[in-house]
This record gives structure tokens, C-alpha cells and sequence, in this order.
């Protein structure tokens, strides 16, 4: 067998062209198969580890999912907001033990700023119950101080006592920027691969001050300094949504039907874990279609491989014929068929593994920046091993077809094989 194993390297060596082409096809499939399956996996992990431990979410009244991406995601905006004073009852209740409330609509630089008070430092977890924990500084104590998530922080090069302005909007342009009500750093927090890595954390009474003067996203007249703004009720008039902590998860499905039904203004209450399940259903066909095309990609490599193979054959007339007078017996052309296919696959399969670590390592921080979730760089899954096994074994039945076409041309003249 080894020496048949030498015989099938040598062939590939002396075809290197044909194999090396025929070998990055493979891997290249291989790469794709993988790091399809891995975004896959990577991507719901990442979302269902950005809040944990929470039991509702309070929005204006629309779909869970779309309440979900913007409160949490910071992914699209509110359909509406929320009275202040209607946060303020529903926090009371006796079932509630900790809200946080949420205000979007400013940025700063292409991050979303978030206005909450001390109960976001307090309670908002992730992953497997982690809370929130500060690589540098302290939670904002004062009107104009901000906490910023890693993320800014490495971005933008961040330091505590640095000064940020902040715009109106989305869009950070200098007719939209607050520039006359700058804040200081305060505080960094440690990397959670959450959307909280890239965010700006404000108090309410911030967000308020930094609009008085302005309407529907325009400047109406002078803006007060910070000094004028003591002068003002700075309480908020609405925020966008806010996370409900309970005493008891019994309590979850009675506060939520209380909520949908509240008669002050239209609300809905959503379960993350439920919104979670529902938006990974939405999402199934798009992740059965990557995975179909990724699987049709494998089939052409392999295809390709056997093409090669075959037409290769003719080729090899002479080498096979040579074979067969030093008294290789037509099994042994058989096997030399089977074992190439199986080292052009073996070899597709290192380097097209060799190939996605290289691009985790190199994309990855470009997909946290870009689309928001961390791609952790681990070995190997038992599923991921699986689908290499299967594509070694699809490898190996590609390779019957020229041997077999081989064996029975070697029995028929023992000398030469004719395509």
C-alpha cells in the first residue's frame, strides 16, 4: 500500500499543474463550506450572547423582531417613543426589580450613543450573566460625562478626560454636531463583543440637555452653555425603550399581557429569547441557501478533480503500460487511481482549512466593525470534522470512476487504455 501511496505522489509531482490547480479547487470549496458553517454558528452565538438575564423588553407598539434589533442591535429606529411617565409606572410595579431605560437618535463619529442611567452599569448583562465591567475609569456621574465601549475607545483612541462631541441624527455632519456641549471620557469599558463595544453611553438628563434650542433635527435659535442649562426641567419627555428585570420569571407572561394591554399609549413587551428564536426562523432560508451553495461549490470541486482525472488518462498510457510490464497487476492500477483522488482531497482539505483560519484571523476585525458580531477563532467543531469526513469520502467515491474505467481497460489489453 505504501508503495502504491509513493507511486500516486510521484504521478501528482510529475502532473503538478493539473494537481496543484485541481488541489486549490478543492480547498477553496473546502474554505467556503467551512466558513459559511462557521459564520453561521459564530453569528447566533454572538446574538444570542448580546443580553442575557433579561425578562422583557418595552417598546412602541410594532413586530418583536424590529424591537429587538433597534433597542438591542442598535440595528434600524423606533416606530415611536415612549412616554416618560408611562416608563415610570410600569418600572414601579411591584414584579419589576430593575429597569433600564433606553434613548436612541444621536452618534458620534459612526456610533450610536445611548442615553440610560446608572442602572445599565448595574444590571444589563451578557453572554452566560456577564455584567458589564470597566477596563479604565468609572460609570458617568455628572451631566456632560460619557462611558464608551472598547470598541470607540480602540477606534478612535479614546482616553480618559478626552473630549467628544456629539450629533444630532445618525449622520455625524458639523451642521448636526452639539459642539457647544462637548463631554468628557469617563469611563471605558472592557470588550464584551456585544453592540455595546461600539457605543457611547450618556445620561438622560444629557440627551435632554443637548436638544434644548433644537427642533425636529434643526437649530431654532441660540443654544444655551452648560452654565444656562441648571435653568432647565432636564427630566426626560420620552425615551425609546427600556429592559425589565422580575423578581420572578412566573411573573414574565402576566407583566407582558398587562403591558400589550396598557391603555395610556400602544406598547409592546417582547421576550428576547422568543424575538431571538423568531428572528433566526426568518433568517433559515437565507442560511439553507448559503449552505446549498457552498455544498454545490464542494460538488464542483470534486467534479473538477474528476474531470482531471479522466482526461488524464489518456496521458497516462505509456505510465500505465509501464506498469503493467514490471508486473503491476490491474488491482494495483485501481488503487493508484483511488489513492490519488484521496491525497488531491487529504491536501484540499489541509490547505482549505489552512485558508479559513488565515482569513478568520484576518477579516475578523473588519466583521465585528462591520456588521457587529465577534467570530472567536476556535478549533474545529464535531460538525465541522463531520463535513470534512464527508467530503474526504465524496473525494475518494470520485476517484472510483476513473479506476474502475482504468482497471477494466487494463484487463481488456493489459498494455494500453483507450478513452
Amino acid at each position: 500500500m505504501k508503495a502504491i501511496l509513493r507511486l500516486a505522489w510521484q504521478s501528482l509531482v510529475n502532473r503538478r499543474t493539473t494537481a496543484l490547480l485541481t488541489l486549490l479547487t478543492v480547498a477553496i470549496s473546502v474554505t467556503l463550506l467551512l466558513g459559511v458553517e462557521r459564520v453561521r454558528t459564530q453569528a447566533k452565538a454572538s446574538f444570542s450572547n448580546t443580553i442575557s438575564n433579561t425578562d422583557l423588553i418595552v417598546g412602541s407598539r410594532s413586530g418583536q423582531v424590529n424591537l429587538l434589533l433597534y433597542s438591542v442591535f442598535r440595528i434600524g429606529n423606533a416606530t415611536n417613543n415612549i412616554d416618560w411617565q408611562s416608563y415610570q409606572e410600569i418600572s414601579q410595579q411591584r414584579a419589576v426589580k430593575w429597569a433600564i431605560p433606553i434613548s436612541l437618535g444621536d452618534s458620534h463619529r459612526g456610533f450610536r450613543v445611548i442615553g440610560t442611567n446608572d442602572s445599565y452599569f448595574k444590571h444589563y448583562q451578557y453572554g452566560q450573566k456577564q455584567h458589564l465591567t470597566f477596563s479604565n475609569g468609572r460609570p458617568f456621574n455628572t451631566l456632560f460625562e460619557t462611558v464608551v465601549g472598547a470598541e470607540v475607545a480602540k477606534k478612535l483612541s479614546y482616553k480618559i478626560n478626552d473630549e467628544i462631541v456629539i450629533a444630532h441624527g445618525i449622520s455625524d455632519q458639523k451642521f448636526n454636531r452639539h459642539d457647544n456641549l462637548p463631554f468628557k471620557v469617563v469611563g471605558i469599558l472592557k470588550p464584551t463583543g456585544t453592540p455595546v463595544d461600539r457605543s457611547v453611553h450618556v445620561s438622560l438628563g444629557a440627551i435632554e440637555a443637548i436638544h434644548v434650542g433644537w427642533e425636529s433635527g434643526a437649530r431654532i435659535g441660540q443654544t444655551p452653555d452648560a452654565a444656562q442649562l441648571a435653568e432647565y426641567q432636564l427630566e426626560p419627555k420620552q425615551i425609546t425603550s427600556f429592559m425589565l428585570g422580575l423578581h420572578s420569571k412566573i411573573q414574565t407572561f402576566a407583566l407582558q399581557r398587562s403591558i400589550n394591554t396598557y391603555k395610556k399609549e400602544p406598547l409592546s413587551a417582547i421576550m428576547p429569547g422568543i424575538a431571538l428564536h423568531e428572528l433566526w426562523g426568518m433568517m433559515s432560508i437565507a442560511e439553507q441557501a448559503l449552505f446549498v451553495v457552498s455544498g454545490f461549490v464542494v460538488i464542483a470541486g470534486l467534479l473538477g478533480m474528476l474531470t482531471s482525472l479522466l482526461t488524464s488518462l489518456n496521458e497516462r498510457r505509456r505510465e500505465m503500460a509501464i506498469l503493467r510490464a514490471m508486473g503491476a497487476r490491474p488491482s494495483h492500477i485501481f488503487f493508484l487511481l483511488i489513492s490519488e483522488a484521496t491525497v488531491l482531497t487529504s491536501a484540499g482539505i489541509v490547505l482549505g482549512t489552512i485558508l479559513l483560519y488565515v482569513g478568520l484571523f484576518a477579516l475578523q476585525p473588519m466583521i465585528q466593525q462591520q456588521f457587529g458580531f465577534f467570530i472567536e477563532v476556535t478549533l474545529l467543531s464535531t460538525y465541522e470534522l463531520t463535513l470534512l469526513a464527508l467530503v474526504q469520502t465524496a473525494g475518494i467515491i470520485v476517484g472510483i470512476i476513473p479506476a474502475v474505467r482504468a482497471y477494466k481497460h487494463s484487463l481488456a489489453d493489459g498494455m494500453t487504455i483507450k478513452i
